[in-house]
């Protein structure tokens, strides 16, 4: 088990990883604002879970499991973030602060609730489904196509 925090940092470098296609500890500390003992504090953390591979002053590559941590991470934040924006209409900024702060704290059957409440009011191709966001093929779905277009865009402007 790994503290929120420590998910952050997993969650930047899959991002980092996907602009950029590699990451180092220079790129973590400077997108999250801290320091690199920090982040290297977390990667060690990170590496005794199994999440990254990381040598002193190498490349920091993500596992398998870490990359699907940090997809489920983005997956449960994009969710809260459209019940917030788009069906009780917060306004954007507003949405992506209590987003973060919620998706930290929610548990995973309450994630997979919201979900399928989400897909239903925003008509996200009738997701009438057991939507689970610890497996791959539900966060990957074909269905949610529509869904897909929306969580690339806020991705994107997480880093924004």
């Amino acid at each position: 088990m790994i503290s929120k925090s420590i998910e952050e940092y997993l969650k930047t470098m899959y991002v980092i990883k996907k602009q950029e296609g590699k990451v180092r500890v220079t790129d973590v500390a400077k997108k999250m604002d801290c320091t690199k003992p920090s982040v290297n504090k977390a990667l060690y953390n990170l590496k005794d879970n199994g999440f990254v591979n990381y040598e002193a002053y190498g490349t920091i590559e993500l596992t398998e499991d870490g990359e699907n941590l940090a997809k489920k991470i983005l997956e449960a934040y994009d969710i809260v973030y459209l019940f917030l924006k788009d069906v009780l209409e917060l306004e954007e900024e507003e949405a992506k602060r209590e987003a973060e702060k919620i998706k930290s704290t929610i548990s995973d059957k309450t994630i997979n609730k919201l979900a399928k409440y989400v897909h239903k009011v925003l008509d996200l191709n009738n997701l009438d489904c057991d939507y689970d966001i610890n497996k791959e093929k539900c966060r990957c779905c074909t269905r949610r196509i529509r869904l897909k277009a929306i969580i690339i865009l806020n991705f994107i402007n997480i880093l924004i």
